[in-house]
């Protein structure tokens, strides 16, 4: 009933225009009572994204799994369901994202649906990220990127009206983001204790990590030009 309520939907505004259609006209062409529409959609709005409840539902479904143990790999597995429901059916995900752009409220309506994506993953990665640092935060940001990257791919799917192919385009684009955040954090080069500055004021240490880069551990009463000169010798760039 879902199905043939949504279809009878997505028919109506096809020919009629969303804001011309009315739920009297979508039970008419369905067959069915007013009564049967709201016990499946609380607005003509969500008869035109009937499928998302359920994709919403697999990805939580699949992140409780947590079956990787790369969070960010995961979360971007889980952006692929969503891709997947997408190509599935071209024909109808090109016709409804041209109506969606067509309705203000239709817009507004599917960024709803997108924040409600980019929340489970970002609530997904918190409970991942629960003992490193900045982890609530960096959730947030990962789940953002995976969402962006996702919508920018898949959306020039639906504009080019359904031409290539559109998992390995977001694969394409869900690789920028795992190349950037699965990334281990650098580690840190141990100062050598040998040169260490003593007394107050003193540099900690430097020691010189890959290529140019430099780490340097100092006290924080130490002054300027001692740090200035730790960094110099490192460098080899000091008065000769």
């Amino acid at each position: 009933m879902r199905e043939t309520l949504a279809e009878a939907a997505f028919q109506l505004f096809l020919e009629r225009g969303f804001e011309g259609t009315t739920v009297d006209e979508i039970v008419a062409r369905a067959g069915v009572g007013r009564r049967s529409f709201f016990r499946y959609f609380p607005s003509k709005e969500d008869a035109v994204f009937p499928d998302h409840e359920s994709c919403l539902a697999d990805m939580t479904e699949f992140l409780a799994r947590g079956a990787d143990p790369d969070p960010v790999r995961a979360v971007c597995d889980a952006a692929r369901l969503v891709t997947r429901m997408y190509a599935a059916k071209p024909e109808f995900s090109v016709q409804r994202y041209r109506l969606t752009q067509e309705v203000p409220g239709l817009r507004t309506y599917e960024l709803s649906v997108v924040r409600r994506y980019e929340r489970t993953m970002a609530g997904y990665l918190r409970g991942r990220w629960t003992d490193g640092p900045d982890g609530a935060l960096r959730a947030e940001v990962v789940a953002a990127a995976v969402v962006a990257a996702h919508n920018n791919a898949l959306r020039a799917w639906l504009r080019s009206g359904g031409a290539g192919d559109a998992e390995a385009a977001v694969e394409h684009a869900l690789g920028t983001v795992r190349e950037v955040w699965s990334r281990p954090a650098p580690s840190v080069a141990a100062a050598p204790k040998s040169s260490a500055a003593g007394g107050p004021g003193g540099a900690a240490g430097v020691a010189r990590a890959d290529g140019d880069v430099i780490v340097m551990v100092a006290r924080r009463d130490a002054p300027l030009w001692r740090v200035v000169q730790q960094v110099e010798a490192a460098l080899g760039t000091g008065a000769k």
